[in-house]
């Protein structure tokens, strides 16, 4: 299994960056996690958007799904252009009717519901769902192709439920929207004492800080959860990579 971050900025992409955006890629099939703002111009480095093979969304915030849209139109002009363009199965909760309609474009992009209490199975991938605590709808996710597990917190606080969520994860994408010192819990993110928390309590073998802010000194937020765990911690940036 290989992830390769596409987008990592929360809120607003830096320049000619992208928000929320990962591929994972086993056995051939392409799977996108989450789709935000600027991911489909980045996606583009490393595959065709027309390669997709699935999508699946953690919840409907822009930050996460602002180029939904925007790939839509991209497996739309594609099948006039070119033969056997399939339509595109994007996976979303339907906690947000609104939000789940908007996954469905024509025969571009089909919009399926997952049940967040059972299991999902997209491609060579097994998904299970947790619940996180955050201003809208959303789900981590716990993602593995059978050899490796990544677990992907998608927006959250620090919840006691993501502990044994994340147990023994391969790797552990954490998002760090805030500072050691500073109170996430409000909007519903974590800072980086907490992300070193969850990685320790947890077991996970590495740690990859994501959903950044746009303040503060980065690299200060790797030092912040080193703190608190002791292995692998790396901060997300474009084209970042992990695994074969």
């Amino acid at each position: 299994m290989k992830l390769t971050v596409i987008g990592y900025w929360g809120g607003y992409p830096g320049a000619g960056e992208a928000t929320s955006g990962y591929l994972l890629q086993s056995g051939g099939f392409n799977l996108l996690i989450d789709c935000g703002s600027g991911v489909l111009s980045q996606l583009q480095k490393y595959i065709q958007p027309e390669k997709l093979d699935a999508v699946v969304l953690s919840h409907y915030h822009a930050d996460h799904v602002a180029d939904v849209g925007v790939l839509q139109y991209s497996r739309l002009i594609q099948s006039f252009l070119q033969k056997g363009i399939q339509t595109l199965p994007i996976y979303g909760h339907d906690k947000d009717q609104d939000g789940f309609r908007s996954l469905t474009h024509g025969t571009s992009t089909k919009g399926i519901s997952y049940q967040p209490d059972e299991v999902l199975k997209v491609g060579p991938f097994t998904i299970t769902f947790q619940l996180t605590k955050h201003a809208a709808v959303c789900y981590a996710m716990r993602i593995t192709d059978g050899k490796h597990t990544i677990v992907y917190t998608a927006d959250t606080a620090l919840i006691p439920e993501l502990v044994p969520f994340s147990r023994y994860a391969d790797l552990l994408i954490a998002e760090c929207n805030f500072y050691k010192g500073m109170d996430g819990s409000g909007p519903g993110h974590m800072t980086s004492e907490d992300c070193g928390k969850l990685a320790h309590e947890s077991e996970a073998r590495e740690l990859l800080l994501t959903h950044l802010p746009h303040f503060g000194q980065l690299s200060q937020l790797v030092t912040e959860a080193k703190e608190v765990y002791n292995n692998k911690v790396e901060l997300a940036s474009s084209g970042w990579t992990w695994g074969a």
